[in-house]
């Protein structure tokens, strides 16, 4: 691994995230809160769960940075055009009789899959592309969104629990300014993580509401700019709460889009 691979934004970013992690766990523990008085006491219960939910979101958040999000490969499947040309027998009342005409990016020249799109950060397409995450230096899409928010609901125990212990430590007895002295540290720790907390429990709430109604970021931001969307005031994947839910969470392998749309647009149509 040359220079430039150890100082590239990915490495970075990751690295940032996992000495800050640490940090913060180090100082719930150094100072005068309740993880540290259970550990004098011997009662090593909670400090050993903590530890453990640290380490759970820290191996989610490296997990969901570095896999692959969806990325659109050449040839990954036929255009809905050709299975139009040679249809299965049970595609055949799934496909209405216009054709639905798939994009081919300006970018990377490969042909796009519905809900794909091309993140100019990763320099590639990605399937349901849902957003870049700039604090993971990576897409969320169609592999790793499921796991995203795993990893967005551990950080939130994670962070709540950080914060109680936070404020456990913090006693306001002695004069402000000695105070502070002692307890600067663990009051900016204590506000830091109730900055992350306000953050994440808006973008795990946010998301969850995206996934009950089977639309990304990008659909919900931008449904002016796709063309599937245009004319439409919700998503044409929707199949209701079970059903997104379960697909979302429990399906496996890429999701036909095109072919689910052909059957909400036959919908419409009968």
């Amino acid at each position: 691994m040359g220079p430039r691979a150890l100082l590239s934004p990915g490495v970075l970013v990751r690295t940032g995230h996992t000495v800050l992690t640490w940090g913060i766990t180090l100082v719930l523990f150094l100072h005068e809160t309740e993880l540290k008085q259970q550990e004098a006491r011997g009662e090593l219960l909670q400090p050993l769960l903590f530890i453990l939910l640290v380490l759970c979101s820290l191996l989610l958040y490296l997990a969901v940075s570095l896999m692959d999000p969806g990325y659109v490969g050449p040839d990954l499947e036929p255009p809905l055009s050709q299975l139009q040309k040679e249809p299965k027998e049970e595609q055949t009342a799934m496909i209405p009789s216009r054709t639905l005409r798939l994009r081919r990016c300006g970018y990377c020249l490969l042909q796009q899959p519905l809900r794909s799109k091309h993140c100019r950060s990763c320099k590639r397409c990605v399937r349901r592309f849902d957003h870049h995450c700039p604090w993971i230096e990576n897409c969320v899409g169609e592999r790793n969104h499921p796991l995203f928010l795993a990893y967005l609901a551990v950080q939130l125990v994670v962070l709540l629990w950080g914060l109680h212990l936070a404020w456990s430590g913090l006693h306001f007895q002695e004069p402000w300014q000695s105070w502070l002295q002692h307890n600067g540290l663990l009051f900016a720790t204590f506000l830091l993580l109730g900055i992350f907390s306000t953050v994440v429990t808006l973008l795990l709430a946010s998301h969850l509401y995206l996934v009950a109604s089977d639309m990304t970021t990008w659909e919900f931001i931008s449904p002016h700019r796709i063309a599937y969307l245009r004319h439409r005031s919700d998503s044409p994947f929707d199949r209701g709460l079970a059903r997104n839910l379960a697909r979302f969470f429990c399906g496996y392998g890429a999701v036909p889009w095109e072919v689910l749309y052909a059957q909400e647009e036959e919908g419409e149509a009968v």
